[in-house]
């Protein structure tokens, strides 16, 4: 039996809030890589050099989604908004200040500490207020990170073209404090102690059928969950360079990138409703096997149509991954621990893809083309696949659901 505060309507209220204020808390993540071809050009650096204010980014992205979500458990989601808004602003001050490339990669760390608050720790939040309905709940938190990156390198990229990137963050510093800070304040309601019990029960019977301990369990998912993030970056980070390349031109790798995303959105809003009636497992196997596919296309075809439809297709195939495994953490850990657990996890993700941009961009830099680093994409997400298929084999997940 579901506590009465599950799938209210105060509940979806709150789902409208966390997912506006993810749509501007991202942001930087994706900015980096629209501003990427004019840092490499002003600081005369390499393919691989340019690529480290995005790697040091995700860095702090997923070591923020991890200390952030254990905040949200002790203080709550919005002290933590407060706090995470307040030091991404900081930092894109930071970075158009910053000298050398080495000094702006270490802006884009503190950036990405602040930008993680719009990702894990939502997710975390959110998934609190729901049960039944939590796998479209927290898909639609995590479109909030896809949404952010399908909105605003389309809008920045003419602030880039007449301003320069300094003026891009300097504007995304303001639109930060103005946005974030006001409706983090709506979020100050906690979730009643009383409704962790249904939960708490429901992780239970899922625990004992896959056999495994929570801390097991968190470790095999973030293994995981660097395979297929790997994978994923090879186009998200460098869809703009690799059009650069083909002599499409930074627009048209921006559109390319926008495109992607709102695929992705897609994705994870199909993928909410596939694991509210399939479970968080199957359909993390489901996204990973889809996005191989898509994969494979980039290779025989680089025209400008072509690159736009599978731009298309890898974002509707890969969009409903990382939110499904928060939703496995919160079908086999304790409630208690979501905002720690969905945090470790999403770091690993994220590291997935900090570690994939910078290898993507030093096999460019070895052999002057970007074939090798879709293979190598293709193997990390082979990878993925043969863990998430081991772990359901193992178990026979029950998606969060308990008998009256």
């Amino acid at each position: 039996m579901t506590h009465p505060i599950h799938d209210s309507r105060y509940s979806w209220l709150r789902l409208l809030v966390t997912l506006a204020i993810a749509a501007v808390a991202n942001v930087g993540m994706w900015a980096v890589i629209v501003v990427m071809p004019a840092i490499e050009t002003q600081f005369g650096a390499s393919r691989a050099e340019a690529s480290m204010p995005y790697t040091l980014a995700m860095i702090g992205f997923a070591l923020g989604n991890m200390w952030l979500g254990q905040v949200v458990d002790r203080l709550g989601v919005t002290k933590a908004l407060i706090g995470a808004a307040g030091l991404s602003a900081l930092s894109y001050l930071l970075a158009t200040w910053a000298p050398t490339i080495t000094m702006l990669s270490v802006a884009h760390l503190m950036l990405g500490l602040g930008t993680a608050v719009g990702f894990g720790p939502l997710i975390a939040d959110i998934s609190h207020w729901f049960l039944r309905r939590r796998g479209i709940a927290v898909a639609l938190v995590a479109s909030g990170n896809y949404l952010s990156g399908a909105i605003w390198p389309t809008l920045l990229s003419g602030i880039l073209a007449r301003d320069g990137w300094q003026q891009v963050y300097l504007t995304l510093a303001v639109i930060t404090l103005i946005v974030v800070i006001p409706l983090s304040l709506l979020l100050r309601r906690q979730v009643p102690v009383e409704a962790h019990g249904t939960a708490a029960a429901a992780a239970q019977i899922n625990a004992r059928s896959v056999g495994l301990s929570p801390r097991t369990l968190q470790y095999v998912l973030g293994l995981a969950g660097i395979g297929c993030c790997v994978a994923m970056s090879m186009p998200q980070v460098h869809i703009v360079s690799y059009c650069v390349g083909l002599g499409y031109g930074p627009a048209v790798g921006a559109e390319m990138l926008s495109l992607m995303l709102m695929g992705g959105v897609v994705s994870r809003i199909i993928s909410g409703l596939v694991a509210d009636k399939l479970g968080g497992v199957h359909t993390l196997l489901i996204g990973s096997i889809l996005q191989c596919i898509a994969l494979f296309l980039f290779l025989p075809y680089d025209g400008l149509v072509s690159l736009y439809v599978i731009s298309l297709l890898f974002g509707l195939a890969q969009g409903g991954i990382v939110p499904s495994y928060a939703l496995v953490v919160r079908e086999y850990m304790p409630p208690q621990e979501a905002g720690a657990r969905v945090g470790f996890v999403m770091m690993m993700t994220i590291m997935g893809m900090a570690l994939g941009g910078w290898m993507s961009g030093w096999i460019y830099d070895v052999t002057g083309k970007y074939e090798l680093a879709f293979v190598n994409g293709i193997l990390w997400n082979g990878l993925n696949i043969a863990i998430i298929a081991t772990l359901l084999m193992r178990s026979r997940p029950r998606h969060g659901r308990v008998p009256a």
